[in-house]
């Protein structure tokens, strides 16, 4: 299943700063950002995503995050 969130990330920085985050709980090759898509979306491959988990991991480091659907 594939989760969208649209965040507040800006850059490539911010991105490797939540990389290994990211890696500990989906892995490396399944979530990715697009930093292009005016919404900076952010899509996480998983059958075990916590929306919730997301949206906090990304508040605690300063990020809006909002699940689309």
């Amino acid at each position: 299943m594939v989760h969208v969130f649209k965040t507040s990330v800006q850059n490539k920085n911010q991105v490797a700063n939540l990389k290994p985050y990211l890696d500990v709980l989906f892995g490396e090759s399944h979530w990715n950002f697009d930093l292009e898509d005016c919404d900076s979306i952010l899509r996480i491959e998983s059958k075990n995503c916590s929306n919730k988990t997301v949206i906090d991991l990304l508040k605690i480091q300063n990020f809006n995050c909002k699940e689309l659907e």
